[in-house]
């Protein structure tokens, strides 16, 4: 049994043509998305977080939104950039959005992407300390983050306050029980994997990864997997750590299906450089159900995963979304034991 989720770049385009041209309209239509995806009894809602750029940027207000409408849903990101974050803020921030969903968030961190502007952080008061990289920034920033999600106070109380304070140092608030525990690192690479795992943070690997062995992206994604759960057994946690993957996979049961997605063009690895690291990118999947099952079999890495995420064309439309959804869970999904 696996977890089954569906991942949203929020896209949208102000051009002439475009079926989403606002950020309101792609707020909103994500809102919808997300609760009728819990009504098809998918198991989770996550957005990727992308600055200056049209897509979803600020995720806490979506996510609360979401929180409020749904009941049993999980609710994530995929991934908010590290480097562009306070983390106290944040923790205030997750805490009111854990809250508002009873426990439901599933936060998605990392070092994040290649970004729209040279060093965006940079406009947001954030740089690196003397001798230190964006993505070591990045670490920093997520370790203060994870300290103050436990919720022990820190601050000296004021002696005249203007509301009476609990005895003893004071923390955040609102603070929410178990979210320390539901916070996960988007990893490009082993060795962060096995950072996360350290940290005591739950894996999100996406689809494209550094290419450090030379096989084929699903093979060194597996691996990373295996290398994130025994540094996880190293370092001693008490609870099970959960991984994700996510894939771009289409069942073509429709003529409009076949035209959007029938005409091939990823069925192999991508090799790139992004931001001076060669990375590997993982084939999407696009076929009839029956085919499209026995491609899936092969995919290590998926087998390895306890939580699979399905990027979603999200500029098509909350109907058409939900039927690439329900065609995943009705003819894929029972046949390969995920449900």
């Amino acid at each position: 049994m696996k977890k089954l989720g569906f991942l949203s770049f929020g896209h949208w385009s102000p051009e002439a043509g475009s079926p989403l041209r606002t950020a309101g309209e792609t707020l909103k239509q994500s809102i919808e998305l997300a609760v009728a995806a819990e009504e098809l009894g998918l198991d989770g809602a996550y957005f990727r977080v992308h600055h200056f750029a049209r897509q979803l940027a600020s995720p806490f207000p979506l996510l609360a939104a979401i929180g409020a409408r749904t009941s049993k849903i999980e609710i994530g990101t995929g991934v908010i950039d590290m480097r562009y974050e306070n983390p106290l803020y944040m923790v205030e921030d997750a805490g009111a959005a854990d809250l508002i969903s009873d426990g439901r968030l599933q936060l998605g961190i990392s070092r994040g992407s290649p970004e729209q502007v040279i060093d965006g952080w940079r406009h947001f008061g954030y740089q690196p300390a003397e001798g230190e990289t964006g993505a070591e920034m990045a670490r920093r920033h997520t370790e203060v983050f994870l300290r103050h999600l436990e919720g022990k106070g820190f601050a000296r109380p004021n002696p005249r306050p203007m509301f009476p304070n609990p005895p003893g140092l004071l923390r955040l608030e609102p603070h929410s029980e178990g979210l320390r525990d539901r916070i996960w690192w988007g990893s490009a690479s082993n060795g962060t994997a096995e950072w996360a795992a350290k940290m005591g943070m739950n894996l999100q690997s996406s689809t494209l990864k550094e290419d450090e062995t030379g096989e084929p992206f699903h093979l060194q994604q597996a691996k990373q997997i295996r290398l994130y759960r025994e540094a996880w057994k190293v370092a001693g946690h008490e609870r099970q750590p959960r991984v994700s993957v996510s894939r771009s996979i289409f069942a073509l049961t429709t003529d409009m299906d076949r035209r959007y997605f029938g005409r091939g063009g990823k069925e192999s690895d991508q090799i790139g450089d992004i931001d001076e690291m060669r990375a590997i990118f993982g084939r999407g999947y696009a076929d009839e159900p029956d085919k499209l099952i026995e491609q899936l079999k092969g995919d290590e890495a998926i087998a390895e995963a306890d939580t699979l995420l399905l990027t979603i064309p999200n500029m098509l439309g909350v109907e058409y979304n939900v039927h690439v959804i329900e065609d995943i869970l009705k003819h894929v999904a029972p046949a390969l034991g995920w449900r």
